[in-house]
């Protein structure tokens, strides 16, 4: 806009004949300069100067916006993109609704600390009636580790919707929703994304989970740090799948340890090294998540699951709509429940720290997970 011509702007013909004379032929040139320079370079009186100015500028600048027609903006994007519900109160308040359709929900966090039973009750939730908070549709579950359960499934939705799960056809309908992917490798999951594309437009997919993307490029990593370039169609495809088919796209992703030649340059770490409480069996380990800092960027939701102090947690750690929180949780049968929906607020180190204490798992330096 900036070299958008005078003569097109739709000036006084006298005044735009002046401008064109003292060969000021664009915005830039005339917005360059001041009202009382321009007044003597045009010689014309200031009155004049400044209109022309107004009239200008009124044409190249971009059209302001309020705070309150940006909200309003926003509450419609949100209506019609939606979000899944996760039951979980507190976090679903928290993202303005639960899961996010359209964009990158991540899950970062050790071995065994709950992410896979997480996808397991979302999975459960799209595929139930809209009576009943659910999508009313299918799942695609990229099962790389081989983690699901349809026993597990079936008795998570009985405990959690008993008038629903006592009718056995009702259990078949829910578990046959949920079409279950399982390829051995990285070029086999390449291979099955075009066809992923199209199950989504024909079953009426609601829900896409990959459990886990780590896993999937394990064999791509180079002393620990995984090669970028040979995860960045992946991770355009996965954005553009969750951008075309509007649905909420949900990521498990692991933790390793940073090596120590490794520049700092994540976003989930910390300064000092991890260490041994002294008298306890516990190890505090503070680690990194995988895939690495594009992987980072690409995600819009980023929820950790951490345990501290023998407590598990739930962090809402990235997210543009929402501050950092904490939320304790146990597992139970019916999936995962939250010990407060209030929360706790995060603030400085904490939001980027992943910690790996109390269970019974630690993460050593190498990354490797030890029962």
């Amino acid at each position: 806009m900036a070299n958008k011509l005078i003569s097109e702007m739709g000036l006084p013909k006298s005044i735009a004949n002046i401008f064109a004379a003292r060969n000021i032929k664009t915005a830039k040139d005339a917005l360059s300069l001041t009202e009382f320079e321009l007044m003597e370079l045009l010689d014309v009186a200031l009155a004049d100067v400044k209109s022309a100015v107004a009239h200008i500028s009124a044409i190249v600048s971009p059209p302001y916006q309020t705070a309150l027609y940006l909200m309003e903006q926003r509450l419609q994007h949100e209506q019609f993109a939606g979000h899944l519900p996760t039951r979980l109160n507190g976090l679903d308040d928290t993202l303005c609704g639960g899961i996010p359709f359209g964009v990158l929900t991540e899950l970062v966090g050790p071995a065994g600390i709950g992410k896979t039973q997480f996808c397991l009750k979302i999975s459960l939730l799209a595929s139930l009636p809209v009576s009943c908070g659910g999508l009313d549709g299918h799942v695609i579950y990229i099962d790389v580790e081989s983690k699901f359960s349809s026993r597990r499934i079936i008795e998570i939705g009985a405990t959690s919707f008993p008038e629903l799960f006592h009718r056995k056809e009702m259990a078949q309908e829910m578990a046959g929703r949920i079409l279950v992917l399982r390829p051995a490798s990285l070029p086999e999951f390449t291979e099955s994304l075009q066809q992923i594309k199209i199950l989504l437009l024909r079953q009426q997919v609601k829900l896409l989970v990959i459990d886990s993307m780590a896993a999937l490029v394990s064999g791509e990593y180079d002393q620990g740090l995984p090669r970028q370039h040979s995860i960045g169609w992946h991770i355009s495809f996965i954005k553009s799948l969750a951008e075309f088919s509007r649905i909420p796209v949900v990521v498990t992703n692991q933790v390793r340890s940073q090596s120590r030649d490794e520049v700092s340059q994540y976003s989930f770490q910390v300064n000092k090294s991890a260490e041994i409480q002294e008298g306890t069996e516990k190890y505090d380990s503070h680690v990194i998540a995988a895939l690495g800092i594009h992987w980072a960027h690409a995600v819009t939701i980023r929820l950790v699951f951490e345990a501290k102090s023998g407590q598990r947690y739930i962090k809402v750690a990235k997210s543009p709509m929402s501050p950092p929180m904490a939320f304790p949780f146990i597992l139970t049968s019916s999936g995962i429940a939250l010990l407060d929906d209030d929360g706790i607020e995060l603030r400085g180190q904490e939001i980027n720290t992943i910690h790996c204490q109390g269970h019974n798992y630690i993460i050593n330096f190498d990354g490797d997970r030890m029962q």
